[in-house]
């Protein structure tokens, strides 16, 4: 059985927990509740674990062979002592703060214990022996993913689409010994496609030494989640893909429980790489609101203040990749004055406009921003160090995506070739991409303009600058004519009219009036019909 199947079969329980008077927003937290306590069994009995993470009398092995009102109130009285550490009678059973964490104030909605029953009988049917121990995780994954992608759950504000995270991944090439954080972690996609992504280069982390190890375990990655359940799923995540944090430290975990525009991400210490996918919106006051004393540059918009935590908290020439909406890059005042100091502290190097589609949020409109801190040649430089970007479109002319047309990697894969291969942004790089769309860029011959030429029905298909997906834009071109906004599109879309072929104005009057006479006498047509229609229906009666 496939993970896709076993993903499918996990979320068919829901049609049992519907039945229990439990909704989509709550029934992967349910779920993952009984979940997690069955793949903590399977990891250990497969020996990935050094010890039983989860004290006696609160494993699966305590709860699958009873029945009846006992088998709930026994489950009740696990969740309730994984989250506060003690038994029934108050004593001491386990002070493991990762774990508190992750059932933190924890409690089941189910009430018919006959539904718990078939939850375990479930779970204790899906062959685990023929899955991977270390696929447990992804498993665990694909499960938030069909969550995500459920338009009833509402969760898809929380998933940022795999291949995307794994595209950024491979441009960025965080490394063993790198602090990798997210302020706005989710379910810790890009943490866990960093380590995935760091393990593939390390052998699984063979190749390093015990301490390197062990700083991966335990400090190589942070994160900070505002809402306290899509919080719990990412600590879940995390463990299940051995990433557990540093078990003395009192904050509960690799992700962080708190605002990042407050004093959470206040007190984060400096990152070597910074991925994230921060929430849209603004700031409407409660616990979201902006209420960092230590940026620049006052805003209400919460993309502007993590951009500026994300190039603030770099270390001099760490990376970063940013998800962010359209109007980050053309807001006018304070995104101005934001964009422009983080071109002064930071190489903005690369832009990928992406297409419309791909998150769940309809119509949002996004691009990844792709910057260092420093320059290659002067980490510690705090001004002028963007002299150029390079901008890929991968929006203009490309599909409406969605269930029917799905975003994948093979949309990633130009982008990420001509990246290149050094993280810095800073491989060689030329302004020919023409993956997309090719077929549209029929062109006649322009006086000056080079390019590659290829014959397509005896008509000539020119490739030129202005047709690639890919082009460079200097530091003078932004500011100077584009006023320091990053809003930077080339490519003709091919559903859009050209001004310039528009006929003059009187002609567009004249036709425009036609139209507008042809519409009123049809009108006066039905209503005539339809009166004659009414006569002939008196006269009948």
């Amino acid at each position: 059985m496939t993970n896709n199947n076993i993903v499918q079969k996990l979320w068919n329980l829901c049609d049992v927990l519907r039945d229990d008077g439990i909704n989509y927003s709550d029934y992967v937290t349910e779920l993952v509740l009984l979940l997690f306590l069955k793949m903590v069994h399977e990891k250990t009995e497969a020996g990935l674990f050094n010890r039983h993470p989860l004290p006696e009398g609160c494993r699966w092995s305590d709860i699958n062979d009873k029945d009846g009102i006992t088998l709930l109130n026994d489950y009740k009285r696990i969740l309730l002592s994984l989250s506060t550490g003690k038994d029934a009678n108050g004593n001491s059973i386990h002070e493991d703060k990762l774990i508190q964490a992750i059932y933190a104030d924890a409690q089941t909605r189910l009430r018919e214990p006959r539904h718990l029953k078939q939850m375990i009988k479930s779970l204790d049917q899906i062959d685990w022996f023929n899955i991977e121990a270390d696929g447990l995780g992804d498993l665990y994954e694909g499960l938030l993913e069909k969550n995500a992608t459920e338009t009833k759950s509402g969760a898809g504000q929380y998933f940022t689409p795999r291949a995307l995270i794994d595209s950024i991944v491979r441009c960025v090439k965080p490394q063993a010994g790198e602090v990798i954080q997210d302020p706005a972690a989710g379910t810790a996609g890009f943490l866990i496609a960093a380590d995935t992504y760091i393990k593939s280069e390390t052998d699984d982390h063979f190749d390093l030494s015990e301490k390197e190890q062990n700083f991966q375990k335990n400090n190589a990655f942070v994160g900070i989640e505002l809402v306290p359940g899509t919080r719990r799923l990412s600590l879940m995540n995390c463990l299940l893909h051995g990433i557990e944090g540093d078990s003395t430290d009192e904050s509960e975990g690799v992700i962080h429980l708190g605002n990042a525009l407050g004093d959470a991400g206040k007190s984060l210490k400096p990152a070597d790489v910074i991925l994230a996918n921060p929430p849209f919106g603004t700031s409407k006051g409660g616990e979201a609101s902006i209420t960092r004393d230590d940026l620049t540059f006052e805003t209400s918009n919460k993309q502007l203040a993590f951009l500026q935590h994300i190039y603030r908290n770099l270390k001099p020439g760490g990376r970063a990749a940013v998800v962010l909406p359209d109007n980050v890059l053309f807001e006018a005042g304070k995104g101005t004055d934001i964009r422009r100091d983080l071109m002064d502290k930071c190489n903005l190097h690369t832009i990928l406009r992406l297409p419309t589609g791909i998150f769940y949020a309809a119509g949002v409109k996004t691009n990844v921003l792709f910057f260092s801190k420093g320059t290659a040649k002067k980490p510690k430089q705090e001004i002028n160090c963007t002299t150029h970007t390079w901008v890929y479109d991968l929006r203009t002319n490309m599909p409406s995506f969605g269930k029917r047309t799905p975003f994948g990697e093979n949309h990633l894969k130009p982008f990420e070739k001509v990246f290149g291969k050094k993280a810095d942004g800073t491989s060689k790089r030329t302004e020919e991409e023409w993956s997309f769309d090719v077929q549209d860029a029929l062109m006649s011959r322009e006086t000056g303009t080079t390019g590659a030429t290829t014959e397509k029905g005896g008509a000539s298909l020119e490739h030129t600058k202005e047709t690639s997906r890919w082009r460079c834009f200097t530091r003078d071109y932004i500011r100077d004519t584009k006023g320091d906004s990053l809003d930077i599109s080339w490519l003709k879309d091919k559903d859009s009219i050209d001004a310039a072929d528009l006929p003059e104005p009187d002609v567009l009057a004249a036709e425009a009036m036609f139209e507008l006479t042809e519409a009123l006498q049809g009108l006066e047509q039905l209503v005539q019909t339809l009166a004659g229609t009414n006569e002939k229906s008196a006269g009948t009666r």
